[in-house]
């Protein structure tokens, strides 16, 4: 008998099984509430020291302030593993100055202007986010794409990629160019949960064809 669809509306979806909630693992569009990030249903985040209640958005995303010029999206499925961070724009400096150093971060008057960056970081649908990856200010991650553990991620990456590294790189891509355009066809991760929930087997055996059988 397959497990229970999880319910989206869960702080900790995970169960152990003795019964108690694994506190380490979140959906995270639950436990944030950032002006600057948007995060879809069913993504999920795990820590072995989660943080406190009202911290997740920190952990993740040190340097996304309230005031920040940039936004962080995050799509729906995606897996985020523990020591994943997000370096968002606000913390880049000035690159094009004789200086970096940023002499408007200490008068509290001018930091909300101070911006020498802000572009926004993007990830898709259904990406898992391995162990201490870093994702970088702007990087565009594609839908369904494999980060490895400790790989830095910056620019875009394409659908469906496994990318590994420092700098991160495209080592293969998880199917082929006419499946990835069914799969963002079809886009699985914006079907109603009971129609996901039936969809199960063909996700879970990596069918693409039973998948677009069933859309």
């Amino acid at each position: 008998m397959p497990a229970p669809f999880p319910d989206a509306r869960e702080v900790h979806p995970v169960t152990l099984p003795d019964g108690s909630v694994h506190e380490g693992t979140v959906f995270l569009n639950n436990v944030i509430d950032h002006p600057r990030m948007e995060i879809g249903d069913y993504t999920y985040a795990s820590d072995f020291d989660p943080p406190p209640p009202g911290g997740w958005a920190a952990r993740l995303a040190p340097y996304l302030f309230d005031f920040a010029k940039e936004r962080l999206r995050i799509g729906r499925f995606c897996q985020i593993a523990h020591g994943v961070r997000f370096v968002g724009a606000s913390a880049n400096h000035a690159t094009r100055a004789l200086t970096s150093f940023p002499f408007q971060v200490f008068a509290p008057d001018r930091m909300h202007g101070y911006a020498p960056d802000s572009r926004d970081t993007v990830v898709g649908h259904d990406v898992w986010l391995g162990y201490g990856a870093v994702v970088c200010p702007g990087a565009r991650i594609g839908n369904g794409v494999f980060v490895g553990a400790g790989a830095v991620v910056r620019g875009a990456v394409p659908d469906y990629a496994v990318v590994t590294g420092n700098p991160a790189r495209v080592r293969r891509l998880r199917f082929t160019e006419d499946e990835i355009a069914t799969l963002n066809r079809i886009a699985w991760w914006d079907w109603p949960a009971e129609r996901i929930a039936a969809a199960r087997p063909a996700l879970e055996a990596g069918d693409v064809a039973a998948l677009a059988a069933l859309a």
